[in-house]
C-alpha cells in the first residue's frame, strides 16, 4: 500500500514539473513574438514620412470657445454675494476652506474678483470671474487659461451654472 502511494505522488510531481515547464515556454513563446511584433512596428514608423500640418487660426472667436458647463445650486461661503452671477469660471475645488482661501487670495492679488461657494457635496469651489451669460463666462474662462499657461490646475478650469 505504500509503494502505491510513493509511486502516485512521484507520479503527481512530476506531472506538476512538466506542466509547469510547458507553461513557461508557452509564455515565453508569446513574450516573444509580440517583442518581435512591436519591434516590427517601431521600424515601420520609423519610415513612414510625416507630414506637419500648418496651423490655422480661427477668426470666429464663438467657434473657439467651449461653453458646456456643469450645474449645481451653490451657496457663498467667502467673498462678495453681489459677485456671484448665473455661470462662474471655477479655477479650484478644496475639500477644506483653507486651500480654497489661499486660492483666492492669490487671485485677488492678481486683480480677479475672486469668490468662494460652496457645493452641495460639501466642497469649496474657488470662483475667478462671474457673468450673466454662458458665452461671456467661456470667453472669460478662456483668457484665465491663457493668462495661467504654466499652471496645471487652472488648465483644468471649467464652468459652473449656479441653478
Amino acid at each position: 500500500m505504500r509503494k502505491m502511494f510513493f509511486v502516485a505522488v512521484a507520479f503527481c510531481s512530476a506531472l506538476v514539473l512538466v506542466s509547469c515547464k510547458s507553461k513557461d515556454n508557452l509564455y515565453k513563446t508569446a513574450y516573444d513574438e509580440a517583442r518581435m511584433e512591436q519591434s516590427n512596428e517601431g521600424q515601420s514608423q520609423q519610415s513612414e514620412a510625416v507630414e506637419i500640418a500648418p496651423v490655422v487660426s480661427s477668426t470666429s472667436k464663438a467657434q473657439d470657445v467651449d461653453d458646456s458647463y456643469r450645474t449645481e445650486k451653490v451657496v457663498l461661503a467667502s467673498g462678495d454675494a453681489s459677485s456671484l452671477k448665473e455661470y462662474s469660471v471655477v479655477c479650484g475645488s478644496y475639500g477644506k476652506k483653507d486651500g480654497a482661501e489661499r486660492i483666492r487670495t492669490e487671485l485677488i492679488g492678481e486683480g480677479y474678483d475672486a469668490i468662494i461657494v460652496q457645493s452641495p457635496k460639501g466642497l469649496y469651489r474657488v470662483i475667478c470671474a462671474s457673468y450673466d451669460s454662458r458665452s461671456e463666462a467661456a470667453e472669460a474662462r478662456a483668457r484665465f487659461k491663457a493668462a495661467h499657461p504654466d499652471n496645471a490646475d487652472y488648465q483644468k478650469a471649467w464652468l459652473l451654472y449656479n441653478k
